[in-house]
């Protein structure tokens, strides 16, 4: 089979690409995985996410592209903050999503891909349509199609396939903030 295209996939985790990688393989899509992640904190889940991701691309045989770069403090310093001057933490996601698909497209365009794209599609617990604004913004930005596919009906299909090959399953979206959310710390 001919491919359709070559895409670059940005995968927040090994578990929400699971059924993104399997409709586009399905769908004759030549793709290569990519790794930026400098949200995901503290540095142990970090490290469990990023080697969950290598070993789930080994066992495709998939190539997976690391930018390996824990980037708690950078993350921290680059939040906006509010009039306050406290972080603007409801704005986080947003910016979330703009410093991780600005640096897909970059790869992508820099690596020869034709699009690209996020795992980050298939959660029903992100904001599909700031992702959207957002991967087009960047598509314009560098040259290079970001291809948009809600893959929310994959959401729970993708989780079970997940648990069933063994990968590490995370408990909240990423960051210090969705952590504190997820356990009850906030106030």
């Amino acid at each position: 089979m001919i491919p359709l295209m070559k895409m670059l996939l940005h995968i927040c985790c090994a578990p929400c690409s699971v059924m993104c990688v399997e409709t586009l393989r399905g769908g004759g899509v030549e793709m290569e995985l990519y790794w930026y992640n400098p949200n995901i904190h503290p540095f142990t889940e970090y490290r469990s996410r990023r080697d969950c991701a290598v070993q789930y691309a080994k066992s495709l045989g998939i190539t997976l592209i690391t930018k390996d770069h824990y980037g708690l403090r950078d993350f921290i310093a680059s939040l906006e903050k509010t009039e306050s001057g406290r972080f603007d933490v409801p704005g986080r996601c947003a910016f979330c999503y703009r410093l991780r698909l600005e640096q897909t497209a970059r790869a992508a365009k820099e690596r020869g891909f034709d699009a690209f794209s996020t795992s980050l599609l298939v959660s029903p617990y992100q904001n599909h349509e700031v992702i959207k604004t957002t991967g087009y913004e960047a598509a314009q930005r560098y040259g290079v199609d970001f291809f948009y596919r809600d893959w929310r009906p994959f959401f729970r299909e993708g989780q079970r396939k997940a648990r069933a090959a063994g990968c590490y399953m995370q408990k909240y979206c990423g960051c210090i903030f969705s952590e504190e959310e997820r356990f009850g710390g906030v106030t």
